[in-house]
This record gives C-alpha cells, sequence and structure tokens, in this order.
C-alpha cells in the first residue's frame, strides 16, 4: 500500500516546489560594476590597502583624542539606541521563525445554560415559570499551523534576517560617524585655542603699539588720526575673543553630548602637539561595499524590501492550514476525566477570489518600496565614493597650501615690522601701512590654523568615509 501510494506523493510534492519557485524568486546581488569603476575621481588604484582598517591608535597620535574616543564609543547614547533596534531586529527574527512551527493553546471553560420549558414546545400546562439548567465543563488543546507551500514564511524569515543586518550594519555606521565627530570636533577645538591665543597676543601687541603711537605724538612724528586708528585696531582685535570663547564653550558642550556627559570642559592637547597621518591609502572603490557600514545597510534594506515582494506575490494563492483541537467535556466536572474525550481536525484551503483589489495593491506597495530602496542603495554607493573623493581631495590642498602659508606669514611679519620701523624713523610711511600689515597678518595666522585643521579633519573623514572605525 506504500508502494502505491508513493510516486503520486512524491509527484505531488515536486510539483509543489517547482510552482513555489516560481512564485518567490532567490536574491542576487544587482551588477553595480558600473557605479564602483569609476568611483573614485581622477584616481587608478589597484593596491586594496586602506586606512580604513587602521585602528584608532595608529591613526591618532593623541592619547587625549584616543581616550576621548574610547570613552564615547562606551557611552553614547546613540550606540546604545543602535544597539537596542539590533535587539529588536532579532526578536523579529525570532518571531518568523516560530512562525514555521503550530501553535498551541489550552483553555478551559464552564458554560451554565438556563432554557424555559416553553421553548422547548412542552404544553403550556408544563411550561410555567420552571427554566431547565445545563452545566458544561470543557477542557482542552487547540493547535494550527500553515504549510509554507509557497514560500511566505520563508520570505518573512529573509525579510527579518535582512533587517537585523541591515540593524547592525546601521549600529556600526552609528560608530563610524561617532568616531568621526568626536574627532573633528577634538580638533575643532584646539584649533579654536590656537585662534583664541594668537588673538590675545595680537590684542597685547595692539595695546603696546597704541602706547607707541601715544608716544611719537608726543614726540611730533605722527598725528592724533594714528593714536586713533591704533586704539581703533586694539578694539577690533579685543571684540573678536569673546566669540572665540564662546565658540570654544559650545564645541566643548558638543562633544560632551557625544560622551554623554553632562556640559563641560574637555581635557586636551595642543593643535600644535597633532602629527596628521600622512599614508593615504585608500584601497580599490569596490571595497566600499564591505567596508562602509551605510551602504552594507542600504543593501540588506534593499533585500528585505525583494523579500517583501515576494511575500506580496504568495498572497494570490491558496494558504493551506490544519487545525486541531481536543479535549475533554463533561455535565460534571467529577466526571470530567471519565471518557469524556473529543478531538477533531480539519485541513483547510483557503484561495483569495475577491479582496477588494488588497492583494494587488499590496504587491504593487511592495515593488514600489523594492525599486526605492534600489536607489537608495545606488545613492548610498555613489555618495561614499563622493565623500572619499572630497577628503582626499581635502587632504591634498591642506599640503599644497602649507608652503605658500609659511612664505607668506615670514612676509606679512617682516612687513609688520618694516612698516612700523619706517613709521618711528621716516615719514615715508603712515599708521594706515601699518594698520594694514597688521591685519593682514592676523587674517593670514588664523588661516594657517585652519589649513592645520583642514589637514587633520581631512584624514578623518577620509577614514569614515572609507568605512573606518567600526572595528574598533
Amino acid at each position: 500500500m506504500m508502494t502505491r501510494y508513493k510516486w503520486p506523493v512524491l509527484a505531488a510534492l515536486s510539483v509543489t516546489v517547482m510552482v513555489s519557485s516560481c512564485v518567490t524568486k532567490k536574491y542576487e546581488r544587482p551588477n553595480l560594476s558600473a557605479q564602483t569603476d569609476k568611483l573614485y575621481r581622477d584616481t587608478t588604484i589597484s593596491d586594496t590597502t586602506s586606512i580604513a582598517t587602521l585602528p584608532i591608535e595608529q591613526l591618532f597620535s593623541d592619547v587625549e583624542l584616543q581616550n576621548l574616543i574610547k570613552e564615547g564609543l562606551q557611552n553614547n547614547l546613540d550606540l546604545k539606541t543602535a544597539m537596542q533596534r539590533i535587539n529588536e531586529a532579532y526578536a523579529t527574527v525570532q518571531q518568523t521563525k516560530a512562525a514555521f512551527f503550530p501553535s498551541l493553546s489550552g483553555n478551559a471553560q464552564v458554560t451554565r445554560t438556563k432554557t424555559s420549558l416553553a421553548s422547548l414546545n412542552f404544553p403550556p400546562e408544563f411550561a410555567s415559570s420552571f427554566v431547565l439548567t445545563t452545566t458544561t465543563s470543557q477542557l482542552g488543546l487547540s493547535t494550527s499551523w500553515e504549510a509554507d507551500i509557497w514560500g511566505k514564511l520563508s520570505s518573512s524569515k529573509r525579510s527579518a534576517l535582512a533587517n537585523f543586518f541591515a540593524s547592525d550594519a546601521g549600529k556600526r555606521a552609528v560608530q563610524t560617524q561617532l568616531i568621526a565627530n568626536i574627532a573633528n570636533n577634538y580638533y575643532a577645538l584646539l584649533a579654536l585655542d590656537k585662534q583664541l591665543a594668537i588673538t590675545e597676543q595680537t590684542l597685547k601687541n595692539r595695546i603696546n603699539d597704541v602706547e607707541t603711537m601715544k608716544a611719537l605724538k608726543e614726540s611730533a612724528i605722527v598725528n592724533g588720526a594714528a593714536v586713533v586708528q591704533s586704539e581703533a585696531n586694539r578694539y577690533a582685535a579685543e571684540v573678536t575673543i569673546p566669540d572665540l570663547k564662546r565658540s570654544i564653550r559650545e564645541t566643548e558642550n558638543a562633544l560632551s553630548i557625544l560622551l554623554a556627559r553632562t556640559p563641560g570642559s574637555i581635557h586636551r592637547g595642543t593643535l600644535d602637539e597633532q602629527k596628521p597621518y600622512t599614508d593615504m591609502q585608500i584601497g580599490v572603490a569596490s571595497q566600499l561595499l564591505k567596508n562602509r557600514p551605510d551602504v552594507q545597510q542600504a543593501e540588506f534594506a534593499f533585500r528585505a524590501s525583494f523579500e517583501n515582494t515576494n511575500m506580496a506575490r504568495t498572497y494570490f494563492y491558496p494558504a493551506l492550514t490544519i487545525t486541531a483541537q481536543g479535549g475533554v467535556s463533561s455535565l460534571k466536572i467529577k466526571n470530567l476525566f471519565d471518557n469524556s474525550i473529543f478531538y477533531n481536525i480539519i485541513g483547510g484551503l483557503t484561495q483569495p477570489i475577491f479582496a477588494k483589489g488588497e492583494n494587488k495593491a499590496r504587491l504593487r506597495t511592495a515593488k514600489a518600496q523594492q525599486e526605492e530602496a534600489y536607489y537608495a542603495f545606488q545613492q548610498s554607493i555613489l555618495t561614499a565614493g563622493s565623500e572619499v573623493s572630497n577628503a582626499l581631495y581635502a587632504y591634498q590642498t591642506a599640503v599644497e597650501k602649507q608652503t605658500s602659508r609659511t612664505h607668506q606669514l615670514e612676509a606679512l611679519q617682516k612687513a609688520v615690522d618694516y612698516t612700523k620701523e619706517l613709521l618711528r624713523y621716516s615719514s615715508a610711511t603712515n599708521y594706515t601701512d601699518v594698520l594694514t600689515s597688521e591685519q593682514s597678518l592676523l587674517s593670514a595666522q588664523l588661516s594657517g590654523v585652519n589649513d592645520k585643521l583642514q589637514q587633520l579633519q581631512a584624514v578623518v573623514n577620509l577614514y569614515r568615509s572609507l568605512g573606518g572605525g567600526w572595528k574598533q
């Protein structure tokens, strides 16, 4: 008898598998070679070595910065929130796995029914106010199981897994951005410290200039206009100091938030102590697909939407559900377990016939969301390439400016010294020349600080744009 029914059963299973494979499709990564082949502008690189693999201790020489990054990785609230999103996604994965197994529930109930004799069609002489009372006790178990014929449950599980991996990639993206934010704010703080020190020294020099101009006026070398101009020059430097101090405090507060601290001062080094990393190796563009967490997150989101489209297709096909119920029932509780067993098994197919366009709308929505996710995936790759190109070029231009800026500062310092000497001993110049040279010198000094800041932050941004930091 088993042999008689063996081949029909196997044939039916084979047909089911074949039809199921037509309903749902297997995910394949899109071919994005056209985007990645020329992703880095004006660069031809075959070496896979990248600074993205460097630990922070090797990339950042400042011990204070290293400690701040470690503190941020330990305490940052955004990172902790991202961890909870991973836990949520994992719980969803467990839920989709459980859907493959039958559900089981227990129930216990007592039903008390009162029926009048009149409703039972007794003669009028018997159907007075009397009622018939019945009490039924029941204890049982029920189970239900849906067969995954068309792959709906499998697609749901794969979608949940993709969302889980996307959450994990999102957490790593938060981590890389956190490291970059801490480092960039730290360097900005050092740059502000340096600019404040330059401005305060300039203020001291200009206070001395005021006294010098007053002495020269008494000697009839300059007039009163030079004294007034020197005072205005002094106040022009002095008025910028409160703004610099405000920026320093705001940057300290921003860093405190990243570290999950209450607002307060930040222990730090100096800008002059910083030694930018110089070996700017970026690897090949295709490495962004596995190094950039946000690119991975975008791909997993696309994969989840792909599986959601698979799941939407299965709603057009019949669902096979098997339910079973069993237990004991009796009119008397004391006899509940005495030959009062009942059970039933029901297997049924549910085929949608008219669902008010719900299934079609669900599929159209899923397909549209899949296309959106695909475009977001492409956009993430293009954005990553642009960020790498921008950071690398920012580093290169910052280095290129260093020599020119050094020569400019030397020349402007000489110009200030020469014009002051000419003003003291010659009538060939006036204080306007001194004022112009001093303003130019201060501007160049502050710009020199920005050059150093640009170089330091370019290293940080290149490290982040290549996907560095999430392995910490």
